[in-house]
């Protein structure tokens, strides 16, 4: 029973009350939000990382077609993979790669992204490199599977350099960059990966 001489919590005890549990709660949810950016950050690395492996598994892909069709002063239809490597080789143009870091736009010239469901290759010109708007992905038309745009990855190739050993004249490579960069979650600096596959022209 309530009786006078019972004391009750004064104003500035329950200011600090108030102030502790607000303190708790802030924390709380600055921990749960940097959790939830970890996870977000996690999933879209390991998508971006898949697009890559894409693009890697295409370009080996029509390198293996081209190489089966070899033959010395052939031609090659367009429409074939074979003639799918002739053009995207024949559009390079670059001698030095840019720097994954500055995640340059617009991408340099010789830049380039290939279809992994067509097995096709589209220079710059055709407009499909775009800055992406959430992470770095492939987008398609969902009712042909037409390539629409690359979100923030692109490829950039880099041929080898003349030599004057003949035998490493004889021995020419592609070193393909293939670079992804897009905003992380949160505040953080942007989110970037790359790979560089390297394959061999057959001489002849």
């Amino acid at each position: 029973m309530f009786t006078l001489k019972q004391r009750g919590d004064t104003l500035i005890e329950v200011l600090f009350a108030f102030s502790i549990m607000s303190l708790v709660v802030v924390g709380a949810m600055a921990v749960m939000n940097q959790g939830t950016a970890a996870s977000q950050r996690a999933l879209e690395t390991t998508i971006v990382r898949q697009e890559i492996d894409a693009q890697a598994t295409t370009l080996r892909f029509l390198h293996d077609a081209y190489v089966a069709a070899f033959q010395p002063g052939a031609t090659y239809d367009v429409n074939t993979p074979a003639g799918q490597w002739v053009a995207m080789t024949a559009s390079l143009t670059s001698t030095t790669a840019s720097s994954l870091t500055a995640c340059p736009w617009p991408r340099p010239n010789s830049s380039f992204i290939t279809d992994p469901v067509n097995a096709k290759f589209f220079p710059q010109s055709s407009q499909k490199l775009q800055q992406p708007t959430t992470f770095s992905q492939l987008t398609y038309d969902a009712s042909n599977k037409v390539l629409n745009t690359a979100d923030g990855i692109w490829i950039e190739g880099i041929r080898s350099q003349s030599n004057g050993d003949q035998n490493q004249n004889n021995t020419r490579y592609i070193d393909f960059h293939i670079y992804a960069c897009w905003d992380s979650p949160g505040d953080g600096p942007k989110a970037t990966l790359g790979t560089i596959v390297r394959l061999y022209e057959p001489r002849g």
